[in-house]
């Protein structure tokens, strides 16, 4: 999947996972944006994968809830 794919899958795996609303996950995610969490991943797309965004849902809400 692309960069901005596996964005939208981790926002909709918070949502999913966490039942946080689809606002408060996209606040979550673009916060983890700006501090390059997600930096590697624009670099080396071959990590935007299903079970990573499941790895980074995790990660963002426990971090950014």
């Amino acid at each position: 999947m692309t960069y901005e794919e596996h964005l939208d899958e981790v926002t909709t795996l918070i949502t999913e996972k966490y039942d946080v609303s689809d606002q408060a996950a996209i606040k979550m995610v673009m916060r983890a944006q700006a501090d390059d969490f997600f930096s590697g991943h624009d670099d080396e797309p071959s990590i935007c994968t299903l079970d990573r965004a499941h790895l980074d849902a995790k990660a963002v809400f426990k971090k950014y809830k």
